[in-house]
């Protein structure tokens, strides 16, 4: 049974760019493959999927060095452009995604279940990390 209190982790960023450059580069597949990492000795080599309710999504994030990768995938249970996205990972834990115009600047809101192999505080890093990729190649790219 499941219980209405998971725990959960939150992470935020302010991105310098408009809601609606922002909602492009996090949902197509040509601009998920410049940001989808956590650092510069990995990247994401592949990205499928439309956003849009009940559309599955995958996207392949590897080393440089090909020593390891993984497949990010799920399904997008809710879509409402440009404000909110909530998904399902493969292994069952969900995400929303809340995106809030705020003049020429978005705020992004990204709230997860953890997995039980790493600590709270490794996995809130990973995502963090995986946000500050987000906003450096939007405000790059606006």
């Amino acid at each position: 049974m499941e219980t209405a209190n998971k725990t959960t982790i939150t992470i935020e960023s302010v991105v310098n760019a408009p809601i609606e450059r922002v909602w492009e580069f996090w949902g197509k597949p040509e601009h998920i493959t410049q940001w989808a990492f956590a650092s510069d000795d990995w990247h994401a080599p592949y990205a499928e999927g439309e956003l849009r309710t009940n559309s599955a999504f995958k996207t392949t994030m590897a080393a440089k060095d090909g020593s390891f990768s993984f497949d990010f995938e799920g399904v997008y249970t809710n879509v409402i452009e440009p404000n909110l996205i909530e998904y399902t990972i493969a292994d069952g834990r969900k995400v929303r995604v809340t995106f809030k115009s705020v003049g020429d600047t978005t705020e992004i809101m990204e709230t997860f279940e953890p997995e039980d192999m790493n600590s709270l505080e490794m996995q809130r890093g990973g995502w963090q990390a995986i946000l500050d990729s987000f906003k450096k190649y939007a405000e790059a790219n606006v």
